[in-house]
């Protein structure tokens, strides 16, 4: 096989893939897949066939995110658009960090940084593109160490009087982000929620003033836009309020929420975001774009550069007469893959409209979902539901719910046309489907409902299960 015919062989396994499948995965267990899988690394090439069969095992048992049925992560679906561009930045395989290296790259994602800033309300605000929600989180909390301590970018930092404020439901990246800038897991401190999994401004003034009184220094909260289980979002203006009263940098975790603020009617879940200081969001969760595409952005533009001031040692790669237009003087990577034309090219196709339509219509549908889910005796609402998470278990007395519905989700899973995720509220597993995926459609919501009340019947009648 020549190169010709193993491009086009490649593409043709392409073509096939994206005609779909009747299931989301083909279920099998790890060590059966481990005794199936060709995995050695040979001494010798064995050629573009062997790859070709390689590619065609592998998407075999891969899971179909883009299958209707899949709703388990904050992400899914497929935007042929952005696909296409993570086709071509691979191709021309630049990397990030100089103008020299990436000149129209560059130009394309000063502009995605400069439009996302507006839509927040960042009027002169920065941003880097950065490896997901996880490390937007980290810088945040990077910049307001800095705030409170310039001199420690030379001195070293002594974090153990150090204290950050999240909420209880926050995304797990805050405590490895604790972590690593040696903050550390006590000093990271969780302030009480509401019912609806709300940060409780309330509780925030009394954790400062506490920490105060036992003589820690207070410098960061962490708000979240769109929590991981309920999609829950903090009251962003009171927190800045707070915040703005007691010197703290507010950062806001908009990895999963972000996308509302493209849409008129539901905006309002960040009310006041323009007010925090900074916050990560993730291109690759609802706006469908493929992994990985995620923005840290800054109200004063000026904090990157000094957040990492330490680039002009690199005389091997950053110019004096290039500082203005070098990405890599803003972002934590040396080099860094091309993660902005997947967006820019999907955003040029959609439109600012487009995105407001897909949010809306994702909104739609989680609201149909909770409607099928009130309406069935079978099963129960576990949680107001703000964003498009939707938080459910099955319920009938006499049974141990917890790991009734564990078994259900399970089945779910292996029957292969469905995958949700499973997750504990105040002690109870629920279900948690995601609207996130652009294949989903109100049948597709009627069959998961029907698939959840049949496998929870067929459990407790006995049926055996595949």
């Amino acid at each position: 096989m020549d190169i010709d015919e193993f491009v086009e062989s490649v593409l043709s396994e392409i073509n096939d893939y994206l005609k779909g499948s009747e299931l989301v995965i083909e279920s099998i267990s790890h060590n059966s897949l481990k005794k199936i899988t060709d995995l050695a690394l040979p001494l010798e090439g064995m050629g573009y066939q062997t790859v070709l069969s390689d590619i065609n095992h592998f998407l075999r048992y891969s899971v179909r995110t883009d299958h209707p049925g899949f709703m388990n992560p904050l992400w899914g679906g497929m935007n042929i658009t952005a696909f296409l561009g993570e086709v071509i930045a691979s191709l021309a395989n630049n990397s990030m960090y100089t103008y020299e290296l990436s000149p129209v790259a560059t130009l394309i994602e000063q502009s995605l940084i400069r439009r996302m800033c507006e839509i927040v309300g960042f009027g002169d605000g920065n941003g880097t593109l950065t490896t997901g929600g996880s490390n937007g989180n980290m810088i945040g909390m990077l910049c307001a160490r800095y705030r409170i301590n310039p001199l420690g970018l030379r001195t070293g930092y002594d974090s153990k009087n150090l204290v950050c404020f999240v909420s209880e439901e926050s995304h797990y990246s805050v405590r490895m982000s604790a972590t690593v800038l040696g903050i550390g897991l006590d000093n990271l401190i969780s302030v009480p929620c509401d019912v609806n999994g709300k940060m409780r401004p309330e509780k925030l003034t009394e954790e400062i003033e506490f920490a105060k009184l036992n003589g820690q220094i207070p410098f960061c909260v962490i708000a979240t836009a769109g929590t991981t289980v309920r999609g829950a979002f903090d009251p962003i203006k009171e927190i800045s309020e707070i915040c703005t009263d007691n010197n703290l940098w507010l950062h806001v975790d908009a990895a999963w929420g972000g996308s509302c603020l493209f849409s008129a009617k539901h905006r309002h879940l960040m009310d006041g975001i323009e007010l925090a200081d900074s916050l990560c969001w993730d291109a690759h969760k609802m706006m469908g774009i493929p992994l990985v595409c995620s923005a840290f952005l800054a109200k004063d533009p000026d904090s990157l550069s000094k957040v990492y001031n330490f680039t002009d040692s690199a005389n091997y790669l950053f110019h004096e007469e290039t500082s203005e237009v070098d990405l890599g003087r803003f972002s934590l990577q040396c080099g860094r893959r091309n993660d902005a034309l997947k967006l820019f090219l999907a955003w040029r196709e959609k439109g600012d409209a487009g995105w407001a339509k897909l949010v809306e219509s994702y909104m739609d549908l989680a609201e149909y979902l909770e409607q099928k889910i009130v309406e069935s005796e079978n099963l129960e609402l576990m949680s107001s539901r703000e964003w498009t998470n939707v938080c459910v278990r099955y319920n009938i007395e006499g049974q141990d719910l917890n790991e009734l519905n564990s078994k259900i989700r399970e089945q779910i899973r292996i029957n292969g046309k469905y995958m949700v995720s499973r997750s504990t509220l105040n002690n109870a597993i629920i279900l948690r489907p995601v609207i996130a995926n652009h294949s989903i459609s109100k049948d597709t919501i009627d069959g998961l409902v029907n698939e959840i009340v049949t496998v929870g019947n067929e459990i407790i009648s006995g049926i055996p299960q595949k």
